[in-house]
């Protein structure tokens, strides 16, 4: 039975979502080892969108089974209305299974897409989206200079020779220094970087008065909702490593995949470097870092001797 009316009834008007729908998804499974800093880079990265966006947007996170420290932290912003969607997973779905969510679930017409370790600099937003304005048919814009292999791009490069008023170019455009920037944020040894960087080509094309390059990155992007809803599902069969798949679906698709040249956006990766710091992010020490799991239990010790020992393997093989 039902007494009385449901008060929600006599409200005249739902809140809209706005135009801009901000996502990202985090997996922060421990702070220990390779995640040792990943949940001060979290904050890092939210407090440089929160500083630096100017437009109107709503934040969306897709949490992907991280360790009850992280959640706590996600619940608090939360509750601060700084997240204004936040979608908590029980298991770890992989990053295609959350973007096949994000994109289906973002309530407004752009989808500003970025990884949980990224930083955003004063009027990110903004510039991509007038990219994205810009453009015809446009899947992916990166607001970073970058390079990105050929074949998932042809899309782009056919669009651009078929546009009377589009330049395209092929050369080395992009200087070692800004290579080297996201490269090393992904991990790779500079000798090896060097030795790729000396052996491909840019393509930069020009519209409208400006230059962009031809591909962009699955770590950030902004593109329309419907667009990236043409594209589900993403097959999504291992947490990690099938990623490339976004940019083959968006380039069979004949949508644009583009990068600005100019640094909007930083990869941050899973260690904060000097110049990293400099952007705002706390120092990070293991030392004294208070658990929160009681030790009551001989397992609970086993598993915390274990994290530990792993903890310090990897400093000693990587740090």
């Amino acid at each position: 039975m039902r007494i009385g009316q449901n008060p929600a009834k006599f409200i005249e008007a739902s809140p809209q979502p706005a135009r801009v729908t901000v996502a990202t998804v985090t997996y922060i499974p421990m702070v220990s080892g390779y995640f040792a800093q990943s949940l001060d880079i979290l904050k890092l990265c939210f407090d440089s969108l929160w500083k630096h966006t100017q437009i109107d947007y709503d934040l969306m996170v897709f949490d992907n089974a991280s360790c009850p420290e992280v959640r706590k932290y996600l619940l608090e912003e939360q509750s601060e209305g700084r997240i204004q969607y936040l979608l908590l997973s029980q298991e770890n779905i992989g990053k295609a299974g959350a973007w096949n969510v994000i994109f289906g679930a973002a309530p407004g017409e752009i989808i500003a897409y970025a990884d949980s370790d990224v930083y955003f600099y004063p009027g990110w937003l903004s510039a991509q989206l007038e990219a994205l304005e810009k453009f015809p048919n446009v899947g992916m814009i990166t607001g970073m200079p970058m390079w990105s292999p050929e074949e998932f791009s042809t899309s782009t490069v056919r669009w651009a020779e078929d546009t009377p008023d589009v330049t395209i170019e092929r050369g080395n455009f992009i200087s070692w220094e800004n290579h080297w920037r996201h490269a090393r944020s992904l991990g790779g040894e500079e000798a090896r970087v060097r030795e790729f960087f000396a052996e491909v080509e840019d393509i930069r094309l020009t519209y409208q008065g400006k230059h962009y390059y031809v591909g962009a990155g699955h770590f950030q992007f902004v593109g329309y909702k419907q667009a990236l809803q043409s594209v589900l599902p993403i097959l999504n069969e291992r947490p990690m490593g099938q990623v490339r798949l976004l940019d083959v679906a968006i380039n069979e698709r004949g949508l644009l995949r583009l990068s600005t040249p100019e640094w909007w956006v930083q990869h941050l990766g899973n260690r904060l470097s000097e110049d990293e710091l400099e952007l705002g992010a706390p120092v990070v020490s293991l030392k004294g870092r208070e658990r929160k799991r009681p030790w009551i239990l001989k397992w609970q010790l086993a598993e915390d001797f274990l994290y530990w020992i792993y903890h310090r393997l990897f400093e000693f093989l990587h740090g």
